[in-house]
């Protein structure tokens, strides 16, 4: 486990943008009435943002930027970093990152690149951000996340189209003397075909047999650009491995479940989330859901959680709160922090 704390840093400000355009699973033709409403019953989403044609993850985390920007008063001159965690960027070359500086009005002394995590990518990026944060006094740092997932699967799949959504959010984290960030991060490999897209990179390049759309279960049809998701093995795996992730942030920082005021999960499944909260003995109003609304955003989860679910606690009060992402990789991470009078604008719609 990788377990380590980052010092003098907090979160200023985030913000969050969806798509305007809403798909409702009780309608969803590719499912029966029945499971549709099994679906809603037990995986807890109901509806899912979609991104028109032309909006790419970076247009939803350039909206949230823009606007987080504006509501703390922060000058682009202040920026000293943008870091942009996707795994469906605007390019294969170059990187994403880059195009945001510019299109953002960032001082050319800002660092710039991107990380390619899905799940765990916020919990993943604000290790990072807060690294270069907690050693530029008065610097700040952007952190943009957020996936456009429905751009990447089949839809003649039941197995994700239920599941996915898309979003895009931006954090500001700043220096600030005395406010610490403590991290469990850990990784498994081995299990990294249980999320994938096989064709289209370096290993597998793009042919014409990465087209051919073929049934692979009853139900699912895809081809190798398309992503495929095993997603019992997934289940398995979180309620194998977040539990024991959260006990030992805790245990060694000595820190208490009972003091923390919310727990923000990827919002992957309600069932798992819920066995999740059970483990942990954790009462239920302190884990608030996004995904009945929203469903699953990805890398965008967690922020887009806080900002649709608590915005107002977290902008009015001091609060301790626990991040944790697990997925695609596969990878998981958990973060406690402290915060306070976090600067939260109403959720975008573009």
């Amino acid at each position: 486990m990788a377990l380590f704390s980052i010092e003098n840093v907090s979160i200023e400000g985030i913000a969050a943008s969806v798509p305007k355009q809403t798909a409702d699973n009780l309608s969803l033709d590719l499912l029966t009435e029945k499971e549709r409403e099994l679906f809603v019953k037990t995986v807890g989403i109901r509806y899912r943002r979609i991104a028109p044609k032309g909006i790419t993850a970076a247009d939803l985390c350039f909206e949230a930027a823009q606007k987080i920007l504006q509501e703390t008063n922060t000058l682009p001159s202040e920026i000293s970093g943008l870091i942009f965690v996707t795994q469906t960027p605007d390019y294969i070359i170059p990187n994403t990152a880059s195009i945001l500086q510019s299109k953002l009005e960032l001082p050319k002394s800002c660092v710039a690149f991107d990380v390619n995590l899905g799940c765990s990518g916020y919990v993943y990026g604000l290790s990072l951000a807060a690294g270069f944060a907690s050693r530029i006094e008065g610097g700040k740092i952007l952190l943009l996340v957020g996936d456009v997932s429905t751009k990447v699967i089949s839809q003649r799949d039941k197995s994700v189209v239920p599941l996915f959504s898309d979003a895009g959010s931006a954090t500001i984290i700043s220096y600030k003397k005395g406010s610490h960030f403590y991290f469990n991060l850990q990784t498994d490999g081995a299990e990294y075909d249980d999320i994938i897209i096989r064709d289209g990179g370096v290993r597998n390049g793009t042919n014409a047999q990465s087209f051919i759309e073929e049934e692979r279960e009853p139900g699912i049809f895809r081809n190798n650009l398309q992503m495929r998701l095993d997603g019992i093995r997934v289940f398995n795996f979180a309620l194998r491995e977040v539990v024991p992730n959260i006990q030992a942030l805790y245990k060694k920082y000595n820190f208490n479940l009972v003091e923390t005021d919310f727990i923000f999960f990827h919002q992957a499944n309600k069932l798992m989330l819920e066995s999740v909260r059970k483990k942990l003995n954790v009462e239920a109003e302190k884990v608030p859901y996004s995904l009945y609304d929203f469903g699953n955003t990805s890398s965008a989860t967690i922020p887009l959680t806080m900002v649709a679910n608590t915005r107002k606690e977290l902008s009015e009060n001091k609060n301790h709160l626990l991040l944790c992402g697990f997925g695609v990789g596969l990878s998981w991470g958990s973060v406690f922090l402290k915060t306070q009078n976090i600067c939260i604008p109403e959720l975008i719609e573009i």
